[in-house]
């Protein structure tokens, strides 16, 4: 089969990756990819939200799957136009893709699915603001309703911050502050049929200790020794499944990679946001250790065929992914900065290199985001996974290369 991933950031290039390795997948193709996607997959110039262009381009390389990898293609409809000619899609349909599209839709689902979350007000004034910062209390949880790269959620005893950060967006959610460690869990699923990936956790602040502002990830690892040995299992029972079979009841079915980003509280497990899409960077750590063909899995949720696939089976050991940004990240990015030492890098043992925002000027690697790449590191255990990973990152140097030295470092 022939597959095209759409997108061109590290979460993509993990997904190129793995289907590459996969035996069932005769070419891949990427658009508009990146020059790491480059070393497994053929690139194509095109705009990734534009539906009709991704389609058209489906039906010209005669892929049999489209794999959306970013939201902002999903929310716009592109895997709908994919499916519109007949080509088998992974990715929610624009209307199921409104769980991550707006934190106040998400909201009023998992009300009706009876899904365990923060208390939360949805808000589009500043009076409104107020008056919920002052009914939850510090710490302040405020998020933009829509689409902000990881990036639109304030956590802040600052009332003045959580006040001019709602100012910034048209709707706002503010929610009660949710108390304990949070942890990704992804589930693939084809509408009907759920199947969970084994547990992660990210790391979203900028600098070591969780301080600094939120980004969209500058790290993860999978698995989590620490977590509950029934967390996967009481999740699907009371999130995943529930809120799968509330969209489908809805008319508007789910099929794709429902992302829950929970958190382990003092209550009981609630979740803090929904995502219509692979993480990043949990994919790069989770896709080192899936162990099942990672097509069949896709192509059964795009063909309402996933109970007839094997469910995801695992390799032991841990992986550890460290993300490395470049200069001014996550207000602003650096472009350009040649960036040395990747295949140094990758001649590591148990270490690959995922890239991101990355570009090619002549025969130089430069940066041309504010994630630039992540460094997966695997290993018996996290702690062996860890010092892979850092060894990788070592041998990697660019201008203003920032990264968190703390990476599971607690575990």
């Amino acid at each position: 089969m022939r597959v095209l991933v759409v997108g061109n950031g590290g979460r993509e290039h993990a997904l190129a990756r793995a289907l590459a390795n996969d035996p069932a997948v005769e070419a891949v193709h990427a658009a508009p990819g990146n020059p790491g996607i480059a070393a497994v997959a053929s690139l194509h110039d095109v705009d990734p939200l534009d539906g009709e262009v991704v389609a058209d381009l489906a039906v010209d390389l005669g892929v049999g799957l489209v794999v959306v990898g970013p939201e902002a293609p999903l929310v716009a409809g592109v895997a709908d136009a994919v499916r519109e000619r007949d080509i088998a899609c992974f990715g929610p349909s624009r209307e199921a893709a409104r769980l991550e599209g707006s934190k106040a839709f998400a909201k009023q689902v998992m009300e009706a699915a009876g899904v365990p979350t923060a208390a939360a007000r949805v808000c589009t004034t500043p009076a409104e603001v107020a008056a919920a910062l002052d009914e939850f209390g510090a710490p302040h949880v405020v998020k933009d309703d829509g689409l902000a790269a990881g990036k639109g959620v304030v956590v802040t005893s600052d009332r003045q911050a959580a006040l001019d950060h709602a100012a910034g967006c048209s709707r706002v959610v503010v929610e009660e502050f949710l108390d304990g460690p949070e942890v990704s869990l992804f589930a693939i699923t084809d509408g009907a049929t759920v199947y969970p990936l084994q547990p992660a956790q990210d790391f979203k602040r900028i600098l070591d200790g969780d301080q600094g502002p939120n980004t969209g990830g500058m790290g993860a690892y999978t698995p989590l020794p620490w977590a509950p040995a029934d967390l996967v299992d009481e999740v699907l029972a009371t999130v995943l499944q529930p809120t799968v079979d509330e969209m489908a009841e809805r008319g508007t079915p789910f099929a794709g990679l429902l992302y829950a980003g929970l958190a382990l509280t003092s209550h009981g497990v609630r979740v803090v946001e929904f995502n219509a899409r692979f993480g990043d960077p949990e994919t790069q750590p989770l896709l080192a250790l899936l162990d099942s063909p990672l097509c069949a899995l896709l192509y059964g949720a795009a063909t309402g065929t996933l109970a007839n696939v094997e469910p995801p089976a695992w390799k032991p050991g841990a992986a550890v992914a460290v993300v490395m940004a470049s200069r001014g990240y996550p207000e602003s990015s650096s472009k350009g900065d040649v960036i040395s030492g990747v295949q140094t890098a990758e001649a590591l043992d148990r270490v690959h290199v995922i890239q991101a925002g990355t570009a090619l000027e002549g025969h130089d690697l430069v940066t041309a985001g504010g994630r630039v790449l992540a460094v997966v590191g695997t290993g018996a255990d996290v702690a062996a996974a860890r010092t892979a990973a850092y060894r990788g990152v070592e041998a990697i140097s660019f201008d203003g290369a920032q990264h968190r030295t703390d990476i599971a470092a607690s575990v």
